[in-house]
């Protein structure tokens, strides 16, 4: 197997997802390693479960830099000081600057809940109830300056089921993404997903759409 990608992985709090990618990254043939966990909040629990495995797991609080692009510069020196080649966003509670988007372009994942473009930003279990759709789920994408924006990877479609809340469907979709996240960076990390103009293109065979995960 050629060498894997070193994965640095931003969180805020537990690191669920982040938890699911240290899981998968155990797989012998799984392309890519977690070299660093980077929290902005000194209490968040997913530092523990990061250390846990043996991985490097740091804090950088946000509230000891002057300005937003202070504090994105501070997390691209420690991150490259650790070799990291793709950054994986894992429920990381900032917006970043755009120099930060930029120097990590085409190497930086975020995974939203909602089937995008649809329901972006905040509530996105509310925004879909509210529209009634009967599918929801979740998306790993590129990250762009735009939030939740940017060429897709891939997608989990989760039901919507009558009597949902926003925190049943949230329950459901988060099964979802579990399973979509590890995938997704799998896909980016061995090439058989990479990004031409706006839009990721993938090797023939290759899995994007996870339709009914949970269901």
């Amino acid at each position: 197997m050629t060498q894997r990608k070193r994965v640095g992985v931003l969180i805020s709090g537990r690191g669920s997802n982040m938890a699911a990618l240290i899981e998968a990254c155990r797989a012998p043939d799984f392309p890519a390693e977690i070299a660093l966990v980077i929290s902005n909040r000194p209490k968040a629990a997913g530092l523990e479960t990061a250390r846990a495995a043996g991985i490097a797991a740091e804090v950088i609080n946000h509230k000891h830099f002057p300005s937003r692009e202070a504090f994105d510069e501070s997390v691209t020196e420690r991150l490259r000081s650790a070799g990291v080649e793709l950054v994986c966003m894992a429920g990381f509670m900032r917006i970043q600057s755009s120099a930060f988007v930029e120097t990590w372009r085409n190497r930086h994942l975020n995974i939203h809940p909602s089937l995008l473009p649809s329901f972006r930003g905040l509530d996105p279990h509310g925004q879909a109830l509210a529209a009634g759709v009967r599918v929801s789920g979740a998306t790993v994408h590129f990250v762009r300056d735009e939030m939740d924006a940017g060429p897709i990877v891939a997608q989990a479609v989760v039901p919507v089921e009558p009597g949902d809340t926003a925190d049943t469907l949230a329950a459901r979709v988060l099964k979802a993404e579990h399973v979509l996240y590890p995938h997704a960076l799998k896909l980016v990390a061995s090439g058989d997903a990479w990004v031409e103009g706006e839009a990721v293109r993938t090797r023939p065979g290759a899995q994007v759409l996870f339709p009914s995960v949970s269901a």
